[in-house]
This record gives structure tokens, C-alpha cells and sequence, in this order.
């Protein structure tokens, strides 16, 4: 799935390291090789770093979200205090399309050395002077509820959240219930009035490695939280030596930004270290345990359930009603009887007739394949642990070749299918496999794009990087498409058990309950069923900021939902032929994904009741992501029942005698 979240301070040497997404191209193909051999629960390159006493440990800058306006933004797009040079990491695809762009900071954190009050950005002790602009852009980006988004050691910045679990019982006896909110809000609003998080209390928790007696002990940073609070210049004291001694009590007043004049204030930080028995291995433990693991069991029993429910059903058909039909077509001395009748057999003559624009039809259902593959492969292989948070865009990336790559299974059963269906120009239906769906998610994103860039956002995919993935779409996708539908096209075609008439069959009049958008709205409503509960969480990953982590449930789901979907399928395929309605071709692959109305249903929902979202670019980009999430879910979904109802219809015409 694509990503939602992709600043005013541009670089003149960004452009060069978005050429690094190429670097990628081997490392996918070592990942792939590394799938059936590894056990380890990190990105193969991901080491720990051991620390000595009084070490640096170098504070980044990710960059400034929100899940109101779902509009990322550099950190040095507002007036932090700057380091004397500022440096960006070389940042790979995934992360550029994150919207990620990690900087240096001038925060000097030493590991295992505490400081109780530093000034930053401070010359001869003066404070910080926010111009007019500038504390307008700062009050207009507290008001839309940004988070700050750090990291130390790789490891990302985190604000305890203290609930207690026992509201009704005794203070003694309450219960404290420890969650964590990634990042830090960059202020607050009380009464009109708009405040600032000037000082950060960083907590830093490590670990000491067992050594030999003769040898210095080592560390490694196991968690980053911090503590920010507003203080006013006022009540702030520092001196010349960058040094702040902070309010005892809560006897001092926040930091106001006022927006229609200059504002005045210090940004300032202190460091506390605690030693910690979480290992390194464990340390990101804590930031991906904060949902209960409960609700994805109970999804995937519910799914279980239903998956049972939907086996109940065909086998119902299949055993009973399936070899019922079989039996009676294959009575030689009942041959008139049978043909009074009606059923699906009665079409046999039609059932294998190409549709209308076979060429669309495989095109669609070759980017299905791709899609199903590269989904497949990527939620393996993040099950192995091999695509963790800790690495970060690594799973977009990986994701992005993997789609190239897969061009030539989808190119193979695209041809194959094309010719199937008596089609004779393979040139220009490689063509349209290669383009028509990535087309269309590449022209939405670029709309899109030009919206995000107006705002002067680090979610804009900078030029050198959308030139980066014309070339892998048009060098590396299309020629793989090209290759695979060529084998495919000379591949002999599927074997039809029947022949078809020349003479297509009257299609009797169909009850209202065979109307396609009804077929729609009854097989997709089973498979959402299966997997409505794993798709709030992942809408929770994509538009409010929050870490996915368990592939293992959602490789579960993923499974079930291919085996509702091809049983939903064959179901109503069935149905279909038994009203005599031989065009199923169409018909199934649109309704097979009905699943995808009821994603959008979902969708707008969540739009509705979970996000805070008012402005109109933020509820674009939101519907326009939307629209390509739905879009590659039905073709996903449709695929995977087309190919289940194809081979259920040629299984069934083989076992019937036909004249």
C-alpha cells in the first residue's frame, strides 16, 4: 500500500541523495534470498552500537506530524535552534516517501552523564526572538496538534502517557496503566491561548553489557522518552556558560506564543539516564506493545468463524447440490427429462465465451497477480521479524521493487489469459498490463503531489525521485511485463472442457437478487467480515502515526481472506450459471472484489468518527489515498476470485457428458 504522510527548509543537496533509492535494488534481491535462512528479527545491517562512558549519543530530527492535516514537515521548517552545520541522513525510498528527512540536532547528549539544564541556540545569553511570521507559523502548527518526532540510537522519541485503570477505588489502590505516544505534542492550547514545549526533559534508558573484569564497561540505549514542558523566559535563568536552572515547583507559568507580535523565549533541554534490564534485542518491545494483542485474536477467530461458516455453504452445494446435477446430467435414459430442465448446464455452449475487452479484462487481472505477489512476499517476509520498524522505510522500499519484479508473473498470466480468450495483439495488451494500473496510481499520485508540494510539505516526493520511479516503472516493470506476457502468449492456452457455440444463447430474464451491484454488496460483505478488525489497525499506522508490527496476524488474515474470497466466489458463480447467465467473466472479477465498497464504506467512517480532519488538501490527499487503497484491494481481491470461479467452471463442465 502506498503511503499517506510523505517544509519550508529544502536543501540545494537533497537532489542528489534521492538517487540513493537505486542503492535498494540489490538489497531486495539479498532480502528475497535470505527469506528461508534467516531467524534473526531485524533487517540484516541493523547492529547494536556499544557506548563507553561519557560517549556522544547523536540526537535526529525525523520530522513534524499530524493526524489532522496529514501533512509531514521538516524539522527545520519552524525556528529550532540550528547546529552550526546542518546534515541530512541519506534517506532511502521509503523513507522519502514517508516524508521522512532525518537531520542532525544541536542537542549534546553524552551517554550515562546527566545534565540538569542546558540552553541551546543561546549567544551572550540572550533568548531566542521569534519574529512575527515566525511565531505565526509556530502557533498555527501547535493549533493543528503536531507532533515533534526524534530519535536517539535509531530509536524513536516517546511521551509517557500515565492512566489509571481504577477510577472508582481508593488513590491507594488505584492502578497506574503505562502507555507511550509517539513523539511530542509541540504545544498546547488553554483558553484561547497558545503555548509552547520549550524545555525537554530526555529520559534515557541503558543497558550494561556484561564484559571481563580488565575491560570498560559498554552501553546501549534501550529507550528514549522525554518530558517536554512550557516555561516562560521569565522564569528561566540562565548564564553565560549555556547553563539554565529551571522553576522549582510549579510556581512557573507556561510559554506564551503570541502570534500577532515577536515573542522572546529559551529553548532549552536537560538529560536524566536510568539503567534498565531491558536487552537491546527487546528494546523495541515497549513502543509496538501499545494496543492489546487480545482484539487481533479475537480477529482472527472471528475470521476463522467465518471462513468455516462460508466452507459450511459449499460444501452444501458442492456435496449435495453439485453432484446432484452431475448425476442427473449424466442419466442417458433420462435425457429428456434433463433437458426440460434448467440449470447451468444448459449453457455449456456459452460459458467459455470470451467477454467483451478481453484485453482490459487480463490486463487487470495480471496487475491483480502482481499485486497479489509482491503482497504475499512483503507480509512473509515482515512475519520473519526481517522488516521491522527499526529499519525505517524498509518495508515501502522493498515493497516498491517487489512490484517492479513481479511484473513478469503478472505479464505471464496476463498473456496466457489473452490468449485464451482468442486474443491475437500481444504487443498492445503487454502494453496495457504494464501501464494501465500503475498509470493510474501514478497519475492520482501526482495530483496529489502538486497539492502536497503548494504546502510546502517533506511529504512532496522531490523531482529526482519521481524521475528514480518513472525509470524502474518504464526500465525495470515494464520490459519483466513484456517478457513474462511473451512466454505467456506462446504458452499453450487454458483448456476448455466444452466448445462453445457459434451462436450466442438468449439470456433468460434475471430475478432482481442477480443484479450486479446486489452480488456486490453479498459477496464482499463475508470476506470484510474476516478482516474489518486488522484494517482498523492498519488505518491507525497510516493516518495517525502509529507503528505496525504484527505480521504474523495479518499473514493469517491474509490467508483467510483468499480462501473467503475464492469460496465467496465460486458460490456466486455458481448461482449465476444456474440462472442461465453464461457472461460471468466480467461479472465475477467485479463482484469477487466487492469487498472493496465496504473498504470504502469503512473509509469514509473512520474519516467521519476517528479523524479530526477539516480542511480541504488534508481530506483530498485522505479520499485520494483512499481511492487507490480501494482500487488495488479490488483488483487483489477480484483476481483472487476470477482465478478461484475459473478453475471451479472448468472443473465442473469436465464432469458432465456433453453431447
Amino acid at each position: 500500500m502506498s503511503s499517506t504522510t510523505s517544509a519550508d527548509v529544502i536543501t540545494a543537496t537533497r537532489g542528489s541523495k534521492m538517487a540513493t533509492a537505486m542503492d535498494w535494488l540489490p538489497w531486495s534481491l539479498l532480502l528475497l534470498s535470505l527469506t528461508c535462512e534467516t531467524s534473526a528479527f531485524y533487517v540484516p545491517g541493523v547492529a547494536p552500537i556499544n557506548f563507553h562512558q561519557n560517549d556522544p549519543v547523536e540526537i535526529k530530527a525525523v520530522k513534524l506530524t499530524s493526524s489532522r492535516t496529514q501533512l509531514p514537515y521538516e524539522y527545520y521548517s519552524l525556528p529550532f535552534c540550528q547546529p552550526s552545520k546542518i546534515t541530512y541522513k541519506a534517506e532511502n525510498l521509503g523513507e522519502v516517501l514517508r516524508g521522512d528527512r532525518i537531520v542532525n540536532t544541536p542537542f549534546q547528549v553524552l551517554m550515562n552523564s546527566e545534565k540538569k539544564c542546558e540552553v541551546l541556540c543561546s549567544q551572550s545569553n540572550k533568548p531566542v526572538t521569534l519574529t512575527v511570521e515566525q511565531s505565526r507559523l509556530v502557533a498555527e502548527r501547535i493549533t493543528e496538534d503536531y507532533y515533534v518526532h526524534l530519535i536517539a540510537d535509531n530509536l524513536p522519541v516517546a511521551t509517557r502517557l500515565e492512566l489509571y485503570s481504577n477510577r472508582d477505588s481508593d488513590d491507594k489502590k488505584k492502578e497506574k496503566d503505562v502507555q507511550f505516544e509517539h513523539g511530542y505534542r509541540l504545544g498546547f492550547t488553554d483558553v484561547n491561548k497558545i503555548y509552547l514545549h520549550n524545555h525537554l526533559s530526555f529520559i534515557l534508558y541503558y543497558h550494561r553489557e556484561d564484559m571481563e573484569e580488565d575491560q570498560e564497561h559498554t552501553y546501549r540505549v534501550v529507550r528514549f522518552e522525554v518530558i517536554p514542558q512550557s516555561i516562560r523566559l521569565e522564569d528561566l535563568k540562565a548564564d553565560e556558560k549555556s547553563s539554565c536552572t529551571l522553576p522549582e515547583g510549579t510556581n512557573s507559568s507556561p510559554q506564551e506564543i503570541d502570534p500577532t507580535k515577536e515573542n522572546q523565549l529559551y529553548f532549552t533541554y536537560s538529560v536524566h539516564w536510568e539503567e534498565s534490564d531491558i536487552k537491546w534485542a527487546s528494546r523495541w518491545d515497549t513502543y509496538l506493545t501499545m494496543s492489546d494483542v487480545q482484539i487481533h485474536w479475537f480477529s482472527i477467530i472471528n475470521s476463522v468463524v467465518v471462513v468455516f461458516f462460508l466452507s459450511g455453504i459449499l460444501s452444501m452445494i458442492i456435496i449435495r447440490t453439485l453432484r446432484k446435477d452431475i448425476a442427473n446430467y449424466n442419466k442417458e435414459d433420462d435425457i429428456e427429462d434433463t433437458m426440460e430442465e434448467s440449470g447451468w448446464k444448459l449453457v455449456h455452449g456459452d460459458v467459455f465465451r470470451p467477454p467483451q475487452y478481453p484485453m482490459i479484462l487480463s490486463s487487470l487481472l495480471g496487475s491483480g497477480i502482481q499485486l497479489f505477489c509482491m503482497i504475499l512476499i512483503v507480509i512473509f517476509v515482515a512475519m520473519l521479524g526481517m522488516l521491522s520498524p527499526s529499519s525505517r522505510g524498509a518495508l515501502m522500499t522493498t515493497a516498491c521493487f517487489l512490484f517492479m519484479f513481479m511484473g513478469v508473473f503478472g505479464g505471464f498470466s496476463a498473456g496466457r489469459l489473452y490468449r485464451t480468450l482468442k486474443g491475437h495483439r500481444w504487443k498492445k495488451g503487454a502494453f496495457c498490463t504494464a501501464t494501465l494500473y500503475p498509470g493510474v496510481v501514478f497519475g492520482i499520485c501526482f495530483v496529489l503531489n502538486c497539492f502536497i508540494w503548494g504546502k510546502h510539505s517533506s511529504g512532496a516526493v522531490p523531482f529526482p525521485t519521481m524521475v528514480a520511479l518513472l525509470c524502474m516503472w518504464f526500465g525495470i516493470s515494464l520490459p519483466l511485463v513484456y517478457l513474462g506476457y511473451y512466454f505467456g502468449f506462446r504458452k499453450q492456452p487454458y483448456d476448455n472442457p466444452v466448445r462453445t457455440n457459434q451462436i450466442p444463447r438468449q439470456i433468460p430474464e434475471q430475478r432482481w437478487y442477480m443484479n450486479r451491484f446486489v452480488g456486490i454488496l453479498m459477496a464482499g460483505i463475508l470476506p470484510f467480515g474476516a478482516m474489518f478488525i486488522e484494517l482498523f489497525f492498519i488505518f491507525s499506522a497510516i493516518w495517525e502515526n502509529q507503528f505496525y508490527y504484527l505480521f504474523g496476524f495479518l499473514f493469517l488474515v491474509f490467508i483467510i481472506l483468499v480462501v473467503s474470497c475464492s469460496q465467496i466466489s465460486i458460490v456466486m458463480v455458481y448461482f449465476q450459471l444456474c440462472a442461465e447467465d453464461y457472461r460471468w467473466w466480467w461479472r465475477n472479477f467485479l463482484v469477487s472484489g466487492g469487498s472493496a465498497f465496504y473498504v470504502l464504506v469503512y473509509a469514509i467512517f473512520y474519516f467521519v468518527n476517528k479523524l479530526d480532519i477539516v480542511e480541504f488538501i488534508p481530506s483530498l490527499l485522505y479520499f485520494g489515498y483512499t481511492a487507490l487503497m480501494v482500487l488495488s484491494f479490488w483488483l487483489l481481491t477480484g483476481t483472487i476470485g476470477f482465478y478461484a470461479a475459473y478453475m471451479f467452471v472448468r472443473k465442473i463442465y469436465a464432469a458432465v457428458k456433453i453431447d
